[in-house]
């Protein structure tokens, strides 16, 4: 690996390091993509820029198709907070009300991410790009879970549906629960300095936009936590997409596919019912460490069905373009084409034994019990999270993972 050239600094301050061409590929590789700044869609940022005379950008959080989130020192404060700098457009205005609705009707958000304050920046032409200032967060289960041991990442479980519990009583549906949309907990980090900080989590390394994506501004590679600064309990965040339970919608399906519940796929309304699918599915990965449904499109499907069970038989012709639907999907019988089987799908029972053969019997029992009532095909019979809470088996399994 070549080494970096120089450090961007002004008066002592230190704004990070300038990487090599060499290693401008590691940095791209990480950072949201370049193409997305020359098209006007995020807004080109610099660390040390400060925004509206308080917050000034000390490094990088992250980013998702829709926003990048910076780590800032609230300069009137003295505080670190994060900064969700969204895509310019009128989708973001959604966000900003949903995420009021939520603050207005769910009573206890202790396991919410929910923004402290909110403006804007100028884009591209009359766009303005909408800037959200929440709590410092850890980073997402989606980076951090397959590095973490059992015994501390299935605790998560119990905070995330705690989580969920509170939308779901307000009425609300989340709609894109994912790993992504679960982060976890650090140790607080007000008191550090700037250096503290970059000694600590690293020190920027970047790559400056070119003058077509928007200059000045810089791709920037993001924080690494290290593991033990991470702490429970998990919260909630990205209400983006999120509705009032019964709210129609367009484009039923979810992205990624892979925590998609099957009614969502054969046009069903998103619903709370939709959520505990993905929780399930986040439930199982935080379990055994690794997705238990993945692909798109009908590979996903078999998956679900190999593992679940037959879907509901009046779905039928509901599912994609109904070109490419697999009559043993709906086959009430549970027999699968031999072709299925030596294709290599899993059951439940096999997943566990094959990656948790640490665990006990009655815990094996335990986790097939929520899982296969968290993946019920039929919506109606899937369990909710109030049950979830209250089932004597969640609430043995986590026994094993409580001190």
């Amino acid at each position: 690996m070549a080494s970096t050239t120089f450090s961007n600094t002004c008066n002592g301050d230190d704004f990070g390091t300038f990487v090599e061409s060499d290693d401008e590929c590691e940095v791209e590789s990480d950072a949201e993509p370049r193409e997305r700044y020359e098209e006007g869609m995020y807004c080109p940022l610099c660390i040390g820029a400060l925004l509206v005379n308080r917050y000034r950008i000390e490094h990088k959080l992250g980013w998702g198709g829709f926003s990048t989130v910076w780590l800032a020192h609230d300069t009137r404060e003295n505080k670190a907070v994060a900064l969700k700098v969204t895509v310019s457009g009128q989708r973001r205005e959604y966000e900003r009300a949903m995420q009021d609705k939520i603050i207005q009707v769910v009573p206890d958000t202790y396991n919410l991410v929910t923004y402290q304050a909110v403006f804007s920046l100028p884009g591209r032409g009359a766009n303005r790009h909408t800037v959200f200032v929440f709590p410092v967060r850890g980073p997402n289960l989606d980076t951090a879970c397959c590095r973490l041991p059992p015994k501390f990442r299935v605790p998560a479980a119990k905070h995330l549906l705690l989580g969920l519990k509170s939308l779901h009583d307000a009425g609300i549906v989340h709609r894109d629960l994912n790993t992504g949309a679960v982060l976890w907990r650090i140790d607080p980090i007000d008191h550090w300095t700037t250096a503290e900080k970059y000694q600590r989590l690293g020190r920027p390394r970047k790559v400056p936009l070119r003058e077509e994506e928007g200059a000045p501004g810089e791709l920037v590679e993001s924080i690494q936590f290290p593991q033990d600064m991470l702490r429970h309990p998990v919260c909630l965040g990205d209400f983006g997409l999120s509705i009032r339970s019964g709210t129609l919608v367009e484009n039923t399906a979810q992205l990624p596919p892979l925590f998609c519940a099957p009614e969502r796929l054969h046009g069903m309304n998103p619903s709370p019912a939709g959520d505990m699918w993905s929780y399930t599915c986040i439930f199982a990965k935080l379990y055994l460490g690794v997705e238990v449904i993945w692909g798109s499109g009908p590979s996903l499907v078999s998956r679900i069905v190999s593992m679940s069970g037959p879907l509901p038989e009046h779905w039928k012709g509901f599912f994609g373009d109904g070109t490419t639907t697999k009559d043993w999907w709906y086959d009430q019988s549970g027999q699968m084409p031999r072709s299925e089987v030596l294709g290599g799908y899993e059951t439940l029972e096999d997943k566990i034994d094959r990656l948790r053969p640490d665990i006990c019997r009655d815990e094996r029992e335990h986790a097939l019990s929520i899982m296969y009532r968290g993946f019920s095909c039929a919506p109606e019979h899937r369990i909710t999270a109030t049950q979830l809470l209250e089932d004597p088996s969640f609430i043995a399994l986590m026994s094993y993972y409580t001190p």
